[in-house]
C-alpha cells in the first residue's frame, strides 16, 4: 500500500514515515500543503494522513479541492487537541477520520489499515482471495492454510491485488504502489514479481489482460 504523510513538523513527520516503512507501506511526505495537495492530485494513494495548520495551504482547503477535482483517496486528519472545530470542518470537507496530537503510531497505523479496508469494501482485518490471505497488521501470507514467505516488495504487489481483486491494473499502476515519488520506478521489474508470485500461487493466480494489464483470476488460487 503507498501512503501520503502531509505534516509540516519535520521531526513528526519522519517518524510517521519510519513507522509506516517499517510497517512496509511505501511512503511519500510533502512539508507544506501546496506541495501535499499536488501530490494528491497526480500520485495514486491508497491513503493520506493530513495535517490542518500547514504553511501556504491549510488542509480543510486541501480536502475540499480534492474532492471536488474527484480525488477519493481516504484522508485520516491530524489536529491539535484544542482544534475541535478544525477537526468538523475538515470532516465536513470531506476527511474520512481524525487523530489528536500527541498519538500513538500504533493507533496511526491502525486507523490507516481500517481507511484502506472500508475503501476498498473489506470488512475483516484479514485480506483474502479465494485461499489467499494477508494479515496486513503481521505481513503473515497464507494459501491454502500454508504460511507463504515473500519479500517486501512481493507483498505490497500482492496487497494491491487483494485489495482490489476485480480491477485490472497496468503495471504503471503496480509499479506506482511499489515506489514512493522520489524514487526510479522501473515497471519492467514489476513483471519479475508477477512471475514470482505466479510461482508461489500458481501460474494462473494472476492472469495478463493483453493490452491493458494484470488482474486477479475470479476464483482465487488453491494453494500452492
Amino acid at each position: 500500500m503507498k501512503l501520503l504523510v502531509v505534516e509540516d513538523e519535520t521531526s513528526l513527520a519522519d517518524q510517521i514515515r519510519t513507522e509506516l516503512m517499517r510497517q512496509g507501506f511505501t511512503t511519500d511526505v510533502a512539508h507544506d500543503g501546496e506541495t501535499g495537495c499536488h501530490l494528491g492530485h497526480t500520485e495514486r494513494y491508497d491513503a493520506v494522513v493530513l495535517d490542518l495548520g500547514l504553511p501556504i495551504k491549510d488542509g480543510v482547503t486541501i480536502i475540499r479541492e480534492w474532492r471536488a477535482g474527484g480525488v477519493n483517496t481516504p484522508v485520516l486528519i491530524l489536529t491539535a487537541r484544542a482544534q475541535w472545530q478544525d477537526r468538523v470542518d475538515g470532516l465536513n470537507a470531506g476527511g474520512d477520520d481524525y487523530l489528536v496530537k500527541p498519538f500513538h503510531m500504533e493507533e496511526l497505523v491502525a486507523r490507516l489499515r481500517a481507511l484502506v479496508r472500508r475503501s476498498a469494501g473489506v470488512g475483516s482485518s484479514l485480506i483474502s482471495h479465494g485461499a489467499v490471505s494477508v494479515n496486513p497488521e503481521t505481513g503473515r501470507v497464507t494459501a491454502g492454510g500454508q504460511s507463504i514467505e515473500l519479500t517486501s516488495s512481493e507483498l505490497k504487489l500482492l496487497t494491491a491485488f487483494l485489495l482490489r481483486p476485480g480491477k485490472v491494473h497496468s503495471k504503471q499502476d503496480l509499479a506506482e504502489k511499489m515506489y514512493g515519488y522520489n524514487e526510479e520506478r522501473d515497471s519492467n521489474t514489476v513483471e519479475v514479481y508477477i512471475a514470482r508470485l505466479r510461482q508461489r500461487f500458481g501460474k494462473d493466480f494472476i492472469r495478463t489482460i493483453r493490452g491493458r494489464g494484470y488482474t486477479l483470476e475470479s476464483s482465487g488460487c488453491s494453494g500452492p
